[in-house]
């Protein structure tokens, strides 16, 4: 008779545990932010150093607009001509300012002998 009381009791204190754990959950779910930047840092407040809050919360941002279109346009081959000539002057000033001297002509551009590409 005893071991039943005592399972009794057990169920009952669960039961009891249960449920103010259940209602400490629906409390804290109810409770505003306001109360928690209220209270000091030193019980799980804010720090103090935190910077207010809006007085009025952003605008959701746009997501369905669109970025106006590009005023820039593409190179013609002439502009991508140029800048590859330019390219490869200024490879070949930077290395002989760095004193190299295996720079190499591959079909119309420089490359330093150590810069092959991977096949």
């Amino acid at each position: 008779m005893q071991t039943a009381a005592r399972s009794g009791r057990r169920r009952q204190a669960t039961c009891a545990i249960a449920a103010a754990c259940l209602a400490v959950s629906l409390l804290a779910g109810c409770s505003s932010t306001s109360f928690v930047d209220s209270l000091p840092a030193s019980i799980g407040g804010l720090p103090d150093k935190t910077p207010a809050r809006p007085a009025t919360p952003p605008a959701y941002p746009a997501v369905h607009d669109l970025p106006p279109a590009r005023a820039d346009v593409p190179l013609s081959e002439a502009e991508k001509k140029k800048l590859r000539e330019d390219l490869a002057a200024t490879r070949e000033r930077a290395a002989r300012q760095g004193g190299k001297s295996d720079v190499i002509t591959v079909t119309g551009s420089t490359q330093s002998a150590g810069a092959a590409r991977n096949p």
